[in-house]
């Protein structure tokens, strides 16, 4: 066999194959989906995955609100931010954050996971995240998909 013959293929922007998915969040353990959520994003479940590039899937995650945590993280966990002022810093649980924005707890974690560069930032404007069952995105056609069936 000729060595000659096997090439290393570089997908980039224009051979990328992109579709999009639907998962469904109800009941799942809020970093046991970040990971698959992120993974998805970044496109290594595709055996075309190139590192710089933007290989992956667009992800919508509908009932982002009955997501759990397990132990007692709901309530001992802490979110820190600062506002920028002296004595601006501020302190907040996933319990309260589940009741005033669902969205970002997930969106938090995952985007942990991704890199970060404007190639992570990309990807992240790749996730929807919805609270409720309903999504505006009927027309892509998206893909529901379990999370086991990723690997």
């Amino acid at each position: 066999m000729d060595s000659q013959s096997y090439k290393t293929i570089s997908a980039n922007a224009k051979t990328v194959n992109k579709e999009w998915l639907v998962i469904d969040a109800e009941g799942e353990v809020l970093g046991r989906l970040a990971s698959q959520v992120a993974k998805i994003l970044r496109g290594k479940h595709k055996p075309s995955f190139t590192p710089h590039v933007d290989c992956g899937d667009y992800v919508i995650v509908v009932n982002a609100d009955k997501v759990r945590l397990t132990g007692k993280k709901m309530t001992d966990k802490v979110y820190v931010r600062h506002t920028g002022y002296p004595g601006g810093q501020r302190f907040a649980n996933p319990a309260d954050t589940l009741k005033r924005k669902p969205e970002f707890l997930l969106q938090h974690a995952v985007k942990g996971m991704l890199p970060k560069t404007r190639l992570g930032d990309a990807l992240l404007r790749n996730l929807k995240i919805y609270a409720g069952a309903e999504h505006p995105h009927t027309a892509q056609n998206p893909r529901t998909i379990k999370l086991n069936e990723i690997k």
